[in-house]
């Protein structure tokens, strides 16, 4: 159905905003905020900022406080694929944008409506100048704010004010002025409860996965921090054109070395042996839909940027039409192994029950044989041991060549040697695993409930 909204001309030359989406979106949103009570968010916070600004790449440090960019904001969990720290004395060189727990991080540039609530990981962190972070006063109730800020009526306000200019882009009074309708209290309530059970879901997950790691590293039983780390070295001729892969990484000691500490106590098969391993699809970008701009029916185009904390991101950056999901047929289900096999080489996650997605063709899909079962392999053995650096990561550096501008393993991702530790501890690990990845699934519906319980109410 046509929408069609008369706007007086002096209003648009006073507002000098000329897009449709601005009066057609505006419009809509003014009806629904006539019939209920509300107050901006600038209502409810301590501060509303922009990052910092005049601090350069080259005082970002591998320890310290978090610096946290774009590429980093994935809700509930903190992206620590690519986190940068700094230093203690910059922080506090820049006290108006520190965040704490509770507070938001929200993207001014590039993909807009994301956010991320900052979680109980880390005691404080700092934002870069792409970002704007709010801190809210004491009695608001953060949990309910932040579920608001993911309901529709939240995002329409930000698509509304978004200026297009090579990048879309917000203002601070853009997020000052977001609108936040006051629901009934006891619905805030339930929805504050399911936010709160989330979080704790998000953080034990990730707890749960490091304990895993650790019990891999105590059943293997090798002192990887004694291994040899040469930086100079010497290869025969013969090893280059073996292998054909004549990249300093190929013959680095400490790689070498580990893996042959690996072998010399446990058996290891090739990855190829024990999985299948299929590549995702290229869509063509005429077919993206971005985050603020997706239908309810898209479905989520998976990246290598969107392998988060070893899951699938719930709400990544691109969405493509279902038919195009349909006719793609990309054979992918819950249990897989997501492996990226360009780029971010090395990122891994498990598909769960939540996750109906498409694939991007730089990711690898991992599924076991029939063959896996006479090494007791388990999907999530597998998936355990590939998070592991001392196994994939430093096996996959070995063959990493760059393709045109790209990192890429290419198909010597089946050349990657799996330890097959004893089955009692496959299993205790499997369980852990599994586990995991189901709190990860309960809090991908809960996240999901939230959105309907606010969306519903609008009855958007």
């Amino acid at each position: 159905m046509l929408k069609t909204v008369t706007v007086n001309i002096n209003r648009v030359m006073q507002s000098d905003r000329f897009e449709p989406d601005f009066w057609v979106i505006g419009n809509f949103i003014d009806d629904v905020l006539q019939h209920h009570k509300h107050k901006k968010i600038s209502e409810y916070s301590k501060f509303i900022k922009k990052g910092i600004f005049d601090l350069k790449a080259e005082r970002y440090q591998t320890e310290g406080v978090p610096f946290l960019r774009i590429s980093n904001l994935k809700y509930f969990e903190l992206g620590t694929e690519d986190l940068v720290y700094i230093s203690e004395e910059d922080n506090k060189a820049n006290p108006k944008t520190i965040l704490r727990h509770g507070d938001i991080a929200f993207s001014k540039i590039g993909t807009l409506g994301k956010i991320l609530r900052i979680g109980k990981r880390f005691s404080e962190v700092n934002i870069s100048q792409n970002l704007i972070g709010a801190g809210f006063k004491k009695e608001t109730n953060k949990n309910y704010l932040f579920a608001y800020l993911l309901s529709k009526l939240a995002l329409l306000q930000i698509k509304k004010n978004k200026k297009k200019q090579l990048q879309d882009k917000l203002n601070l009074d853009d997020i000052r002025n977001i609108e936040v309708v006051e629901l009934p209290e006891q619905k805030i309530k339930n929805i504050s409860e399911l936010v709160e059970k989330a979080e704790e879901k998000a953080e034990k997950s990730l707890s749960i996965l490091s304990q895993a790691q650790n019990i891999f590293y105590q059943k293997i039983g090798i002192d990887f921090s004694k291994i040899e780390k040469e930086k100079t070295f010497s290869v025969k001729l013969s090893d280059f054109t073996e292998d054909d892969l004549w990249t300093p990484a190929f013959s680095y000691p400490l790689y070498v070395n580990t893996l042959k500490a690996i072998q010399k106590k446990w058996q290891t098969v090739p990855l190829g042996e024990v999985v299948t391993a299929k590549k995702g699809n290229e869509v063509g970008s005429d077919n993206y839909n971005k985050y603020l701009d997706k239908k309810d029916s898209d479905i989520p185009f998976v990246r290598t940027s969107d392998l988060v904390n070893y899951e699938v991101d719930q709400f990544p950056d691109f969405y493509v039409p279902e038919e195009i999901y349909q006719e793609l047929e990309q054979d992918i289900k819950i249990g897989d192994v997501l492996f990226n096999n360009d780029g971010k080489i090395g990122l891994v996650a498990i598909l769960t029950k939540q996750d109906k997605v498409i694939i991007q063709s730089h990711i690898k899909r991992l599924r076991l044989k029939t063959e896996a079962k006479k090494y007791n392999l388990t999907p999530e053995y597998l998936f355990l041991v590939l998070t592991i650096e001392e196994v994939a990561r430093y096996q996959a550096e070995r063959y990493t060549v760059i393709q045109s501008t790209i990192p890429t393993i290419s198909n010597h991702i089946l050349d990657i040697q799996i330890p097959i530790l004893d089955k009692n501890s496959i299993d205790e690990i499997t369980k852990l695993v599994k586990e995991a990845f189901e709190l990860k699934d309960e809090k991908k519906k809960l996240i999901k409930e939230v959105r309907e319980e606010i969306d519903s109410y609008f009855d958007i």
